[in-house]
């Protein structure tokens, strides 16, 4: 197989051999480059002898480079198609999503690769045999993996896919590999809690040192669920037992492994309506893209700031900070802490509720620019916070395409996207 290259950098080592775009890369020092996972693999020995395919398919040449980046660039950066989940998981979000948005929030992705470049979750039904060994001899680390439950029937159950029990084969190699593995569970009231989740866990404890970490998110459910399987949201009482197990899981393996390991997401404090741990329960935050201790470290970056600042001053303007339902009392217990130290601080937390999706959606993250625009009309305010996780990545616009223009336009109020830390929040409200 042989990857055509794009682009190549002005002045680099590929460039000054003459290599050009629309040529071929076949091979890095006698390896094969099938994808990025092969390239970035094979382009960290300092000497690197590459073979190549002229963009007309006439000749092939062997180039040595040493030293730094080669400086090529690819069509993608997978440097192919990005696979496709194979699942039909009776929790997926995306089955759960409105018609009519754009195409890419369709888009299932089931990529090991990915996991790699950006820290996605896989389930390990796309794995081929051939690709979980190269995992394992190019010692690919961290892996993080969908896990759902360690039941063999019950994941082929609950992912809709016959292999899904099988996948699970892979986590002891993995582990016997010495690879670092995060872990990440869906929890659904009835299918996968109680003691499926204590077997999951238990399970997964096998795997120590090579676990680094496992975290329980409860399932989400939108207002779109016609003919998709019957499922419900936590109770109180459900959301504190999975607490419960979760920590004494974790009791364990601090005691024996000096790491936590396990933890459930922010999500099942709010629903238990449990104070949420302090800062120091989390380590070092090893699952924040999985709302595991993402509150407690905004409150710790908070206040330090808070501490830190010299005399500080509470900005002039009027301003509304809008969130999701569940993070809003958090959120105000922040800005009262603010107007302790200042009290000419005018903030005010405005909780959007998620009619777009439903309003058991009640994360920040899933808030619409249309939920904004409708909820907040008619406000009066000189500045409008949001969190930076309203909006599609390296984008201005919100999940339903609205963009933050259009926002400002509607309701007369310049937006300020705030980073989602402490520290951040702190500065937004404070004369710079």
């Amino acid at each position: 197989m042989a990857v055509v290259i794009a682009s190549v950098t002005a002045g680099s080592p590929c460039a000054e051999k003459g290599i050009e775009a629309g040529d071929s890369l076949l091979k890095i020092n006698g390896h094969e480059i099938n994808d990025v996972l092969d390239y970035r693999f094979y382009i960290r020995d300092e000497r690197l002898q590459m073979v190549f395919r002229s963009g007309d398919g006439t000749r092939t040449r062997v180039v040595t480079v040493e030293g730094g980046e080669p400086g090529l660039g690819f069509e993608t950066y997978l440097m192919d198609e990005q696979r496709r989940c194979r699942n039909q998981c009776v929790f997926c979000f995306i089955d759960q999503m409105p018609k009519g948005l754009r195409d890419s929030l369709y888009f299932k992705d089931d990529d090991s690769r990915l996991s790699f470049l950006f820290g996605n979750y896989i389930t390990l039904t796309n794995l081929s045999d051939r690709e979980a060994e190269r995992l394992m001899d190019m010692h690919i680390s961290p892996i993080n993996v969908s896990v759902h439950t360690t039941d063999p029937e019950l994941r082929c159950r609950m992912m809709g896919n016959r292999f899904a029990g099988e996948a699970l084969r892979w986590l002891p190699r993995f582990a016997e590999a010495g690879l670092r593995i995060n872990c990440q569970l869906v929890l659904c009231p009835g299918w996968n809690d109680g003691e499926q989740l204590e077997r999951s866990l238990r399970d997964l404890s096998a795997l120590m040192p090579s676990l680094s970490s496992v975290a329980a998110v409860p399932v989400g459910l939108t207002k779109y669920r016609d003919g998709l399987t019957p499922l419900r949201p936590f109770t109180k009482e459900e959301a504190a037992a999975v607490i419960d197990t979760m920590t004494a899981f974790g009791d364990r393996l601090l005691r024996e492994y000096g790491d936590r390991v396990v933890y459930p997401s922010d999500e099942f404090y709010i629903l238990a309506e449990r104070p949420l741990p302090e800062p120091s329960f989390y380590r070092e935050y090893p699952q924040l893209e999985n709302g595991v201790g993402v509150l407690a470290l905004q409150k710790e970056e908070f206040l330090e700031a808070m501490a830190n600042a010299v005399s500080p001053s509470a900005t002039a303007d009027r301003l509304l900070i809008a969130t999701g339902t569940a993070a809003a009392p958090f959120l105000e217990a922040l800005i009262a802490c603010a107007k302790e130290v200042m009290p000419s601080l005018k903030a005010a937390v405005c909780p959007i509720v998620n009619r777009f999706f439903g309003e058991r959606i009640t994360v920040a993250g899933l808030i619409t620019g249309r939920d904004l625009m409708e909820q907040l009309q008619g406000q009066q305010a000189d500045r409008l916070l949001i969190p930076a996780c309203m909006l599609r990545r390296e984008e201005d616009c919100f999940l339903d395409d609205v963009t933050v223009r259009d926002v400002e336009q509607a309701l007369g109020i310049p937006v300020q996207v705030v980073a989602v830390d402490g520290a951040s929040l702190w500065d937004a409200l404070t004369e710079s």
